[in-house]
């Protein structure tokens, strides 16, 4: 009997595991201090996705910028604009969305996709990162994931993975609309200027993407506890 309670809580924890995490990174990025490093790694995915559009059409990255706050900044040259600005938002939600997925499919793909991270990470303070704040946050990032692979059981740091890929999911379904400020700057306004289609087109664009990545997540989990 006891046997059967225990295959029963556990078949119950891995089919709304992901539900469970979505609530803990929701819950989470209400507290203001443990939220902080979250955030960074969103603004992080935000900004290398600006970079790395600017590398695949031909620019190059100039210097990332991390600031205490959350916000971000990457300096690039050359490249297409239009997908450069683009792929900052977009970007962060294939990384979250890819971090969730490669986690969720193997616990030693996990680790690899850790071991991937640590790297870039690292290569973005020798190469990109000019002040010590950004140095001091990218190093931070780097050390969240050095922490994780060390976890003695592989599966806590599957399940550390895949709440961090939720949590930029959220990041990336819910910064968009910070652009909303009045100020007409940041990726929706620099885009309308480009297209002439209003910043709101390119919010709700962002705001989708994020929705439907989370969406193909939970299908994906259904059918695998179906």
């Amino acid at each position: 009997m006891t046997s059967t309670l225990k295959h029963s809580s556990a078949s119950l924890w891995q089919k709304y595991q992901l539900y469970f995490l979505l609530v803990a990174a929701i819950v989470i990025r209400q507290i203001p201090l443990v939220s902080i490093p979250l955030n960074w790694l969103e603004t992080y995915f935000h900004e290398i996705s600006h970079g790395i559009a600017a590398l695949l059409t031909g620019g190059e990255i100039i210097n990332i910028q991390l600031y205490a706050t959350g916000a971000g900044l990457c300096t690039t040259q050359g490249g297409l604009s239009f997908f450069i600005t683009f792929f900052g938002y977009a970007g962060a939600t294939f990384w979250g969305w890819l971090l969730f997925k490669l986690a969720n499919s193997h616990q030693r793909t996990a680790q690899i996709f850790s071991g991937v991270m640590i790297v870039l990470l690292l290569a973005s303070i020798v190469l990109w990162a000019r002040d010590l704040l950004t140095m001091i946050i990218i190093a931070s990032l780097a050390v969240m994931f050095v922490l994780s692979i060390k976890m003695r059981r592989l599966y806590y740091l599957q399940l550390l993975l895949k709440f961090f890929g939720l949590s930029i999911l959220l990041n990336s379904l819910f910064s968009p609309t910070y652009l909303f400020d009045g100020r007409d700057l940041g990726d929706g306004a620099a885009l309308a200027s480009m297209t002439m289609v209003p910043e709101l087109v390119w919010v709700l664009i962002w705001c989708v993407l994020a929705i439907a990545a989370l969406y193909s997540l939970i299908k994906s989990n259904q059918k695998s506890y179906a």
